[in-house]
């Protein structure tokens, strides 16, 4: 299991493609530099103004230590004020432990739900019933954000989980049903 960060940014009008292009042209490379690892990166195809990734890191110490060598390097201080000039938001992140995630390079959509669950422990048996190998399950982490210049949202009790864009059946009310959103 891994430390997973699922990074959610509103983006100003047009500016997703802008942040892609550089994203990938820099930061996929300086993050790895950094010791992070940078997974699934997708448009939402319900919003064109936001951008979903992924990134994870084996546990919080070496997240800490990741996060402060990309933030206080050159590639970031180079390119930070173009990235930050696309975006209205970048702190709708959720802590998550879990395997991270990677579509296959086939896939052309993916679902992402997001689930607030009433009864966990519930949620979790549908879980085990319904999704499979090809659905990577994510649970909050609620260790202590130990790099606080990113903030995370807390307070929360989780589920996320990704995968092919013909969802399972969905929970009950009662097990906490979550919102699926589309990204490619």
């Amino acid at each position: 299991m891994s430390i997973v960060e699922l990074r959610q940014y509103t983006l100003h009008p047009g500016a997703r493609e802008t942040l892609i292009e550089l994203f990938e042209r820099e930061f996929v490379t300086g993050q790895l530099a950094a010791g992070i690892t940078v997974g699934g990166r997708f448009r939402d195809l319900d919003d064109p103004d936001r951008f979903v990734w992924l990134r994870a890191f084996p546990d919080m110490d070496r997240r800490r230590r990741a996060l402060e060598a990309f933030y206080g390097g050159p590639v970031w201080r180079e390119h930070r004020d173009a990235a930050n000039a696309t975006m209205v938001d970048s702190d709708d992140v959720l802590l998550l432990n879990g395997r991270g995630y990677t579509p296959e390079p086939a896939a052309r959509t993916v679902l992402a739900t997001v689930c607030h669950p009433a009864d966990p422990a519930a949620f979790d048996a549908y879980a085990a019933r319904h999704l499979g190998p090809a659905h990577a399950l994510h649970r909050t982490e609620h260790a202590e954000n130990d790099f606080p210049r990113l903030p995370v949202r807390t307070g929360e009790d989780v589920r996320v989980w990704f995968g092919p864009a013909d969802p399972p059946p969905r929970p009950a009310r009662r097990g906490g049903g979550g919102g699926g959103r589309r990204v490619g």
